[in-house]
């Protein structure tokens, strides 16, 4: 940009039109500046564990939006995971949605096979499966607290051990591992819950230790109170004070968990492992 004593400033378009912009590119079309946005993940290949709803098909369909084809896993909804599948390859890249539960060993080691025999490679790992069964610990039973440690946790230990080779021979990939704030901060009656979110994030920095040498980086989200199909069944009320007691009052959504998601997949994040970004409107500030 220059400037003319006569006509003020005068924009070099050449020179603005050889910059190397990382998200948008900038063209010129019918004499008007038109932003594209590029697409982050283009031609990665993502397997992102429990999917077939709330957060974890916001992830796959931000993912889709940039390139990324996607293989993804469900418990029980084979028509949800259908629709899933097919909404996602209507965006222009190969979905495919397996059955399979990231909790048992031998599972997860056959899903990452599968998947590297349909999609070739394997880059990027959201360790998203996960569920709650909450009680006070006087009446929390054994049973519901190792299973809550099994489906959360396990599962993360599973997958990460399915995929590590992949990403060692590759020398490059990302895992990101679902927490949670109450990881982060504990919450009466989740102790099970608490427990293993908990052990998520430990697990996170562990791995980002030992494989950080291989280009190979480990990051964890914690959600806040995320509106999803699940929370709609609350009482308006119940749901109206959370929406009080966070900073931004709001709940937040699937794309608010799956733009941090994106950011940890993509490059944008190529010198950041080992870290917990806590997404929850400031609950924990």
């Amino acid at each position: 940009m220059n400037y003319n004593s006569t006509k003020g400033f005068i924009i070099n378009w050449n020179f603005l039109l050889s910059i190397n912009y990382s998200i948008f590119d900038l063209s010129i079309k019918n004499s008007k500046l038109t932003f594209i946005q590029m697409k982050l993940l283009e031609g990665k290949v993502a397997i992102i564990t429990g999917a077939s709803r709330g957060i974890g098909s916001g992830i796959a369909k931000v993912f889709a939006q940039h390139g990324a084809n996607v293989a993804f896993t469900y418990s029980s909804s084979a028509e949800s995971a259908m629709a899933l599948e097919n909404e996602l390859s209507a965006m222009g890249i190969k979905a495919k949605g397996y059955k399979s539960n990231a909790a048992d060993f031998n599972e997860a080691q056959k899903l990452v096979d599968d998947v590297m025999a349909e999609f070739g490679n394997v880059d990027v790992l959201i360790n998203n499966a996960g569920i709650t069964k909450d009680n006070l610990l006087m009446r929390m039973s054994e049973e519901d607290f190792d299973k809550v440690i099994e489906i959360n946790l396990k599962s993360v230990f599973n997958m990460t051990k399915a995929v590590q080779k992949i990403m060692l021979k590759n020398r490059k990939g990302s895992i990101v591992n679902m927490s949670s704030v109450v990881g982060v901060k504990g919450n009466a009656g989740q102790a099970n819950y608490a427990a293993s979110k908990a052990g998520m994030i430990g697990f996170t920095k562990s791995v980002a230790l030992e494989l950080g040498s291989r280009n190979i980086r480990c990051n964890a989200i914690a959600p806040g109170f995320i509106e999803t199909e699940m929370t709609a069944k609350l009482n308006d009320d119940v749901v109206q004070g959370w929406r009080d007691s966070i900073p931004l009052k709001r709940g937040g959504t699937p794309e608010d968990v799956a733009n941090a998601c994106l950011y940890f997949a993509s490059d944008m994040s190529a010198y950041v492992s080992g870290q917990v970004l806590n997404v929850c409107g400031g609950m924990l500030t």
